[in-house]
Parts: C-alpha cells; structure tokens; sequence
C-alpha cells in the first residue's frame, strides 16, 4: 500500500488510545489530521492543542472539505466503532481508502524493525517500559502505546522511524496485520469471549500470531504458556529470569539471569509482581536486540509507568488513593496482590467498574473471587462500551454472587460521599469504562477531607 500520496488522514474513534498514537504519528510526519470522537476527553483535547480538527456529531455535514478528497485522504478506523456508523459508510461507498487501525499499524511497522506485544495482560505496561528503555538507549525509534506514558505524557515515543515498537492487540484478531520481528506474548488467559467463543479458539490465534514472525525473528513467551520461544518468568528456570527480590522503599531491586550472564542490583519503581514481570520482558527483548546492559539499567530506574495502571494519586503515611485500568479478574488479583505486598495488614477499600456486559457475564464466578478479596467492596454500574444491555446481566446481579460483608452498589453521582464514610486508608478505583474520569474528583474530595 502506498501511503506517499495521502496528505491528510481522517480518524473515526480519534479518542481512542491506541487511534490517538497513530494520529500523533501522523501529526509528527507533517499531515493534515482530524477525525470524529463520540466525546471529549483529555486525550481529544490535547490532540486540539496539536491542530487536529475533531467533532463530536457523527454527521458527514461535520467532516471538514480537506478531508473529502478520496485520491488524498486515508480513512482509518476502531473497530469499537458500529458498522453502521454514518462517516465510516460514506468513506466506504465513495471510492476512500479506509483502514483498521490495526492494518495501517501493519503498514507502518513493515519498513522498520519491529517489536511487538502481545498478551491479555501487560501489553500497554510493557509496550511503554521497552519504548522507554529503547528511547533512553538512543535507538531510533518510534512506540505506539495503548496508554499515556508517565515520562513522556503521551501514548507516542518519536524518537526516529528505524525501529517500531507496538501492541499487538489480539481483540477482533488485529495483531494478525503485524509481521514483527521480535514479539513476546505476555499471558493468554481467556478475554474476548464475544469474539472468540471459548478459550481454545484464542489460543490457536496466538498460535498465528506467533507464526507471523519475519524470517530469523524472536518470540519470547512468559514461561508456562503452550507456545515455543526463549522464556522469562521469576524466580524460575526460564532463560530470563528475575532473582533475589527486595522490597527498598517501595521500589523493587534484583537480579536477572540471562542466557549469557547476569544484571545484578536493577531497580524497578512500579509495585506488583506483573509488573516485575512486564519489566523483565522488556529488558530480555533489548538486551537480545543488542543494548548494553549498565544504560538498560539506568533507564529501567528511571521508568515512572502508566497512567492508570497502578497509579498513585495520594500517596501519604495516613492516606493512599491508587486508580488502575484492571477489568479482567487477573488483572484484579494482579493488583490486589501488589497492594498486599505494598501495604500489608492495612484496610483496602476497593470501587470497581465492570466493563461489558458480555466479559461480565463469561467471568462472572471469576470476579467474584478476585473481587472478595479486598476489605470492602463497591460495584458500580457496568460500563457498556460498544455493547447493549443483556437480559440480567447487572453488576447487582454480580454482587449478589460475591461472598463478602462489606459490599454493596454504589452510582456513580453518590461515590464520592460514599468514599468518604469509609474512612479507609488505601483507597482504590478499578476498571476500563469511565471511572477514569471520576478519578480527579475523588482525588479533590479526599485532597479536602484529609
């Protein structure tokens, strides 16, 4: 695909994280952008701030004329978006070139060397640290990331165009575009059932994925997975592991053992042993692509994380307040058992949002068991994204299944007064819908009370 005689690129879904990256990337290679979003946020905000045009009616009158050129204009979409959708019809049926997201990451990605991450866990965490450690190294590189960087505050390291570094998304079998050359696969445990079915069918598309490696690529894979490659885990017999863990104010320091050697006394600043494990991937993949061992050290030491993926916002010897993007129940249990090894023997109060009715439902007994084990609970309302309501499927009907004293269903409008009765000393906001924007207010009101 020729992209040289395209000048503008229009986006439907622009706010999405991972559409938002690529629009920054454009923006950076000197194209005209602009796209549709159902709403404002930060994210559309800040790409405002960049000259993009976006709107929020979904009305091809909106469109601006720059864009309604088909000979000049590419047309990239979410497949969050409905196919119905009244400007992604008019593209179709008028002669556009309208790509996925995940089809023109694949474009992209093609004439550089390609890194990519895949997994039902860690791919945003991990995909940052190794644009991080890459871009601290001096490659030239450039990383798309499915979250807002810490170091960076944006989901796009541009550092040059030699080496990408993506996530590949295994929703709706994206990641199948991607031809990488060195990939690493996170975690495999069941998601997507809306899309999949059952387990088997998703693990056969990692199978593919796997298989979609350039001649002489790497595949790295979490140890235990069914699928070949050099592995990593902790405190194991992989070919990358992590050895002798501390806890020293809060950070992480240890060993990795390598096929060759060894890195003694690293430090990692985020909690949790995923994330540990997020760390180790992205250093086993740039130590194999060649970087030295005492930069990537110092680079690791200086990573700040995600935002949204365990982040403080108070942090005080009375009061925490941590807000992650969790939605799958390892990923719950992955954050409770940071919180534990952070904050032992202190009250946890817990206020999660589910996300889709239909994951809701296929890993309903799943929450129940990760979701029990904080000292209080509050459900909210479940998140729809792109789905409609099913026929019982509520999140009081999730509550109903967790065994537990403290829970009860909160709405969103009483959350903050409800927080503040609890007066509990770690506070944590969970899930992929819009708690994220509720995560400013509930910081002021706590800010105020204590």
């Amino acid at each position: 695909m020729n992209l040289e005689h395209k000048n503008s690129v229009y986006f439907i879904g622009i706010g999405g994280i991972g559409m938002s990256a690529i629009a920054r990337y454009f923006v950076a290679k000197g194209l005209v952008v602009g796209g549709y979003d159902k709403t404002k946020t930060d994210i559309t905000i800040a790409l405002v701030d960049l000259g993009v045009a976006i709107h929020f009616e979904e009305d091809v009158k909106n469109i601006d004329t720059q864009f309604l050129n088909a000979e000049t204009t590419l047309v990239v979409y979410t497949p969050a978006i409905s196919k119905d959708h009244k400007e992604l019809q008019y593209f179709q049926n008028n002669g556009f070139k309208v790509l996925k997201r995940s089809q023109i990451l694949g474009e992209i990605t093609k004439h550089s060397f390609c890194l990519a991450v895949a997994g039902t866990h860690g791919k945003t965490t991990t995909t940052s640290i190794l644009g991080h450690l890459l871009n601290e190294c001096n490659v030239k590189v450039t990383a798309f990331l499915g979250g807002i960087s810490e170091n960076y505050n944006s989901n796009l390291i541009l550092n040059g165009t030699e080496v990408t570094v993506v996530e590949a998304d295994e929703f709706d079998r994206s990641f199948l575009t991607l031809s990488p050359d060195f990939a690493c696969i996170t975690s495999m445990d069941a998601d997507h059932l809306d899309i999949y079915g059952d387990a088997s069918e998703l693990i056969k598309t990692f199978e593919e994925f796997s298989e979609k490696l350039k001649p002489n690529g790497k595949l790295f894979v979490k140890n235990g997975l069914p699928i070949q490659g050099i592995t990593y885990g902790i405190e194991d017999d992989s070919d990358y592991s992590v050895e002798h863990i501390k806890i020293i104010n809060g950070s992480y320091q240890f060993d990795v053992k390598t096929p060759t050697g060894r890195l003694e006394n690293v430090k990692f600043n985020l909690p949790g042993r995923h994330n540990l494990s997020n760390a180790l991937i992205a250093l086993a993949m740039s130590l194999e692509y060649g970087l030295p061992h005492p930069e990537l050290a110092k680079a690791l030491a200086s990573y700040k994380g995600v935002k949204r993926r365990f982040t403080y916002h108070i942090k005080t010897n009375d009061l925490v307040y941590i807000d992650d993007y969790a939605h799958h129940p390892e990923e719950i249990n992955a954050v409770h058992q940071a919180v534990r090894e952070m904050y032992p023997g202190k009250m946890v109060l817990a206020i999660f949002q589910p996300h889709l009715f239909s994951r809701t439902k296929d890993f309903a007994e799943e929450f129940a068991v990760s979701l029990a084990q904080f000292d209080t609970l509050f459900l909210l309302d479940i998140y729809p994204a792109r789905e409609l309501p099913m026929q019982g499927v509520t999140s009081q009907w999730l509550l109903e299944k967790i065994e537990h004293e403290n829970k009860k269903l909160v709405q969103k409008k009483e959350l903050i007064e409800a927080i503040l009765q609890e007066d509990a000393p770690i506070i944590l906001t969970i899930g992929a819908g819009d708690i994220g924007e509720e995560v400013k207010h509930i910081k002021k009101a706590l800010s105020l009370a204590y």
